[in-house]
């Protein structure tokens, strides 16, 4: 018959990995949502793994949660969000994408870029005359021993359509070469922005998402302690105010 002690230390032992990740995942300064992908497989390949120390207590207790983990990341959709969330991450890119995948989430990629470049209206500009004069040929120059030992630059069609285009600048983003975990992605993109123009914009849209709802808790938690029950009648903009306040004072 186990003793609460024992109960106590096989609880803690399945359940304590938790507190460090939920803390990290509840951030809101940082990109969290791309974190949930490496974060689901930690647990499945190592922080959720049976050993063989483990008391039959704590191996049920993890084996129920990497179920209900399992379980709640099942949603197709949801599935979607976090894959495109982790190839628009540098520091992960496909590392943590299913395989057989890799290859859908690119193209869901490069559609989603197409559509939103598609739905920015075009502004109409003034035409101009511009008048055409025949261009001069270059004075020819002598060829030097360098020339032979120069590497040819590879060859950009001029009539490389939009997709072509898209595809290209996603296939040299996944070359790039490999980043420091702790780099900040928002601050990586920013300095590689003129070299992917076209998905630095989806990286933007995925990971301003957050993994958890803490920070929109946080929010109304702090609007609740100012609006109450006897301070129900405040005005909309009195209430902004006492919540700017409360939140940078």
């Amino acid at each position: 018959m186990p003793t609460w002690q024992d109960l106590d230390v096989s609880i803690n032992k399945a359940v304590k990995p938790f507190q460090d990740f939920t803390y990290a995942l509840s951030g809101e300064d940082y990109v969290s949502v791309s974190y949930i992908k490496p974060v689901l497989h930690l647990f499945k390949t190592s922080l959720l793994l049976p050993a063989e120390e483990d008391t039959d207590l704590t191996k049920t207790i993890k084996k129920n949660i990497m179920g209900y983990l399992d379980d709640k990341y099942s949603d197709p959709v949801q599935d979607e969000l976090l894959d495109m969330s982790s190839l628009m991450d540098p520091r992960f890119r496909t590392s943590y994408i299913d395989p057989d995948k890799v290859e859908q989430v690119k193209q869901r990629a490069v559609t989603e870029v197409m559509s939103d470049e598609m739905s920015v209206p075009q502004q109409p500009g003034a035409a101009v005359q511009v008048r055409q004069e025949e261009p001069q040929a270059p004075p020819q120059k002598k060829m030097t021993l360098a020339a032979f030992f120069r590497k040819s630059a590879p060859v950009v069609s001029l009539h490389q359509s939009e997709v072509e285009k898209i595809e290209d600048e996603l296939a040299t983003y996944l070359l790039a070469p490999e980043v420091d975990p702790d780099t900040d992605p928002l601050e990586w993109w920013k300095r590689h922005e003129l070299n992917f123009p076209r998905l630095s914009n989806l990286a933007k849209k995925y990971l301003s998402v957050q993994a958890t709802s803490a920070p929109s808790e946080r929010v109304f938690s702090v609007g609740g302690t100012i609006v109450t029950c006897h301070q129900a009648c405040l005005r909309p903009e009195v209430v902004d105010r006492l919540f700017f306040l409360a939140k940078n004072v």
